[in-house]
């Protein structure tokens, strides 16, 4: 079986498929503190509970944005499933995307991964909305060769951000308002609906600006934890997609493994 990893800013999330089949997937907080020995006991543990046993593992690939857990990472897969484990970004490894950007090593192993996900599931040409610490928007031209994009911050961080510079502004939760006014009556009325229709603006409109540029047949795919979230607010979500970067992991361990 293969452990597949994506190690974000937020989150580390695992997964362990079997050829195809995804037999189960587990999230932790990347947090800078932890250890190798806590990643390795916390994995293992959740995986057995979920009748995966470690044993099973035979390969690990890992997609990862936070080089300082890069080496917890390897030290955990070679400590607790005895495996050297393969990185997006190791010289050599194959992931098989034609990147068309001045500069091809600035971008996200996530980014590229799920240029080959959606490419494989969905072909093109497409833009993949990301929602994770920051919300990324990859074109994804019709041959699967990836196009660049666009980086905002993401809304999680956009909220802590007005939270905490802001002394009297309280800290709440992202929500759909729903049919609640646009014009709030209350301070967090006001919060909740500047933070989430003033999202659903900001991806709406970039979303109208990249197919002004590139086309207006490009599919709309979004990914990331509030990825339903948003796709129910606005019509130019066409598709979400959970799985997208652990899949897009899983093709680049196939094809470096032929």
């Amino acid at each position: 079986m293969l452990l597949v990893i994506d190690c974000g800013n937020t989150n580390v999330v695992f997964a362990v498929y079997d050829d195809d089949t995804l037999k189960g997937h587990w999230r932790t907080a990347t947090n800078s503190e932890k250890t190798s020995d806590d990643y390795g006991v916390w994995l293992t543990q959740v995986m057995q509970k979920d009748s995966v046993m470690p044993e099973d593992v035979g390969a690990v690939i890992v997609s990862s944005v936070v080089p300082n857990k890069n080496l917890p990472l390897r030290t955990m897969c070679h400590d607790f499933f005895d495996i050297e484990a393969r990185f997006i970004s190791d010289p050599g490894i194959d992931i098989g995307v034609n990147v068309i950007m001045q500069d091809p090593r600035n971008v996200g192993d996530d980014r590229l991964v799920n240029a080959i996900a959606a490419h494989e599931t969905y072909g093109g040409p497409m833009i993949v909305v990301d929602f994770g610490t920051a919300t990324t928007f990859d074109v994804i031209d019709g041959d699967g060769s990836y196009g660049g994009g666009v980086i905002a911050p993401g809304i999680n961080l956009s909220m802590e951000a007005l939270h905490n510079a802001a002394a009297l502004l309280p800290k709440i939760p992202v929500e759909n308002p729903g049919d609640a006014p646009v014009v709030g009556n209350t301070t967090v009325a006001a919060m909740q609906s500047g933070v989430f229709w003033g999202y659903i603006g900001l991806i709406e409109g970039l979303i109208t600006r990249i197919k002004a540029e590139r086309g207006d047949d490009l599919k709309v795919i979004a990914t990331g934890g509030l990825a339903t979230l948003f796709a129910e607010a606005t019509d130019v979500i066409e598709q979400t997609d959970s799985e997208l970067t652990l899949r897009g992991l899983r093709a680049v361990h196939k094809r470096n493994s032929v």
